[in-house]
């Protein structure tokens, strides 16, 4: 009996694949068969890895597709996809072995239709606006007359000279344009970086940092526009300590940055007239509130004298009012001169009264009891002298004991201990310095040997010169009248003559022909 007869199961024709061929051929099956497809539906679950790749799911109401777009094609496409957008995407059909199922490769991606980039603009909106970022708090007021002012907008476009334009018309301001892409791929992270940069400049640098920013473009369709929806430029807008004006599209546009940016502007133009007042009509406000200013001092000036001449003449005239004091002043200089013989009298007297009491005994009594005084101080002084003397001696004495000579001796050796580490240490330094010395001049001494030319004649060669002259070309020594071959051990003339033998070295010839 055989073993299938023992199993029961007859042999067939059917044959056997490995896990591994039979996901391959499904693989080739449906890469031949689906090799460039276009899919809509709408975005599910998106995943954005670390790596860079997106990963999602398409979907209608009744099946569900993975998807995978690469790094490479999720930076390049202008619409990122987000969950709830719907969607055509392009691409292929492939399989993924290590989880049995087949996806596709999205190669582009795009809204399916106007309804849907509305869609999405709406919930982003809502996102952002709950978030704060559109709050009428967080907007600053404009500086009236900015000193500098930055543009963030397409050097090549209309808008810059449109701006600029109307900016010399009504009043010339230093301008700084930071040139970006206004629509595509690169326009979002373009604007967000410039709003960043202009952020970052430091006040008072070699570039001026900008009073008020203003970003601005042209009108277009919303693709054109889309740049300016865009989560990162309107978080730099929102982030933005310069004031900002929003200055996108024309007046019936309305982008996300409208709503953080501090100002919005209807057109390019409009943003410029915004940014900077009319240079004439300050001119004009000046000069009137100067003549009212002028006007209303005179004013003042008249109403004020008009009030002192009203006042002036209620008061009395200057004789009036001077009379009693003078009336007074003739009085008391009348009474002056019996009042001073009064009080030259009592001076008098006075004077009299003292020197009846300064008698000489008096004064012998108050010398003498001052030399009284005197004596016993006396007295008392020489004994305070000696106690002073002596504690300044026993002072001196404890302060000869510390300076003993074997105090002087122990620091004296100290220091010689200190000098001859310093001795020998110098001459170590002194004797390393020599030999790197020494042992440069010997690499030296041998580089020179190694370069020069007689070590070039050891080795077989000589140096030809033709009356006097080194010889390079046949030519030349056949014009020469003779020549002379120096070797390692010497120079010989051609004529057979030998020449003396050199004790001193040649210099090396600058151009010669070795033989």
């Amino acid at each position: 009996m055989d073993l299938f007869e023992e199993t029961g199961a007859a042999p067939g024709n059917t044959p056997e694949f490995s896990v591994s061929e039979l996901s391959g051929a499904v693989k080739r099956a449906i890469e031949g068969e689906f090799g460039h497809v276009r899919v809509r539906g709408e975005v599910g679950r998106v995943s954005r890895p670390r790596s860079g790749h997106v990963y999602l799911d398409l979907k209608d109401d009744r099946a569900v597709i993975a998807g995978v777009m690469w790094k490479g094609v999720a930076s390049r496409q202008e619409t990122q996809p987000e969950e709830g957008m719907e969607v055509i995407a392009t691409g292929r059909l492939t399989t993924f072995p290590g989880q049995s199922k087949y996806q596709i490769v999205i190669e582009s991606i795009r809204p399916a239709g106007m309804g849907a980039l509305m869609a999405m603009l709406e919930k982003r909106r809502a996102q952002l606006a709950s978030e704060g970022l559109f709050d009428a708090e967080r907007k600053r007021a404009l500086p009236f007359l900015p000193e500098v002012i930055g543009v963030v907008t397409s050097p090549s476009g209309a808008v810059i000279r449109d701006i600029l334009h109307r900016l010399r018309d009504r009043f010339p301001r230093k301008v700084l344009i930071w040139p970006v892409a206004v629509q595509g791929a690169s326009c979002a992270p373009e604007v967000a970086r410039a709003i960043a940069g202009f952020n970052a400049l430091t006040p008072g640098g070699a570039v001026p940092r900008p009073d008020l920013l203003i970003v601005a473009r042209g009108g277009g369709s919303v693709e054109d526009l889309w740049g300016f929806n865009e989560e990162a430029v309107v978080r730099a807008a929102a982030a933005s300590d310069i004031p900002l004006i929003s200055a996108v599209g024309h007046e019936t546009d309305t982008t996300l940055i409208d709503f953080a940016a501090d100002r919005r502007a209807p057109t390019p133009t409009a943003a410029a007239e915004l940014a900077v007042p009319v240079r004439m009509d300050l001119l004009a406000r000046v000069q009137e509130s100067g003549t009212r200013m002028l006007r209303a001092t005179q004013e003042r000036l008249q109403a004020r004298d008009q009030r002192l001449r009203d006042l002036s003449r209620a008061l009395p005239r200057p004789d009036q009012l001077v009379e009693g004091p003078r009336q007074r002043l003739d009085a008391v200089g009348d009474r002056l001169p019996a009042a001073l013989n009064r009080a030259v009298d009592r001076k008098r007297l006075a004077l009299s009264d003292r020197a009846g009491s300064l008698r000489p005994s008096v004064l012998r009594r108050a010398v003498d009891g001052l030399r009284r005084d005197l004596d016993a101080r006396a007295t008392r002084l020489a004994p305070a002298l000696i106690r002073l003397v002596e504690s300044r001696k026993e002072r001196l004495e404890a302060r000869a004991q510390r300076l003993t000579p074997l105090t002087l001796r122990r620091e004296l050796a100290v220091q010689r201990d200190r000098l001859d580490g310093i001795a020998q240490r110098l001459g170590e330094a002194q004797g390393q310095r020599l030999r790197q010395r020494r042992e440069r001049l010997d690499t030296l001494e041998r580089l020179r040997e190694t370069l020069g030319y007689h070590k070039t004649l050891a080795r077989g060669y000589a140096v030809v010169r033709g009356d006097g002259q080194v010889v390079t070309t046949r030519a030349a020594a056949e014009r020469a009248l003779g020549l002379e071959i120096e070797f390692r051990d010497g120079s010989l003339k051609l004529g057979g003559a030998k020449a003396p033998r050199k004790t001193a070295k040649t210099p090396p010839p600058e151009q010669g022909t070795l033989l």
